[in-house]
């Protein structure tokens, strides 16, 4: 009976270690990115109902669904010894892995990016020019011979 506690205990200290790395990688998210006050609360809804998921699926796996105050101890264990030791690393390496990602992506964006650059100018020149200057010629031509400026408030 003390050893299967004891087992259930370490299960929910794990289940907390889990819980703190899904809170840090929600931390980590909000620092690698901007994220508005919307995006924020949704945030905070999934890391709560995740949350509680795992420790539901836990409560009913492990022990058919009989809830003790010790798996509650154990997760909140868990969850301080992550904290304690393992979050700032986890935060940091991973903030610094997402920023290189997050340069690498602009660097792959600004290289193509100068090519459809060229695309868009020389499309500006070829075609857009030549029609954008017939219809101002066609003004023109209807100004002169409808005597269009006659009538203007000008």
């Amino acid at each position: 009976m003390a050893n299967s506690q004891a087992m259930l205990f370490l299960l929910f200290a794990l289940d907390g270690v889990i819980i703190g790395i899904l809170f840090d990688f929600f931390r980590i998210l909000r620092r690698s990115f901007s994220t508005g006050n919307i995006l924020t609360a949704l945030e905070d809804v999934i890391f709560w109902i995740s949350t509680g998921l795992i420790l539901l699926y836990s409560i009913f796996v492990y022990n058919n669904g009989v809830i003790r105050g010790y798996m509650f101890l154990g997760a909140f264990c868990g969850i301080t010894l992550y904290m304690i030791t393992l979050s700032k690393i986890f935060i940091k390496v991973n903030v610094l892995i997402l920023n290189s990602v997050k340069k690498v992506i602009n660097i792959i964006i600004k290289i193509f990016g100068i090519p459809i650059k060229m695309v868009i100018n020389i499309l500006k020149k070829v075609l857009f020019k030549p029609i954008w200057s017939i219809f101002i010629n066609l003004k023109k031509y209807v100004e002169k011979n409808l005597n269009l400026k006659k009538y203007s408030n000008k």
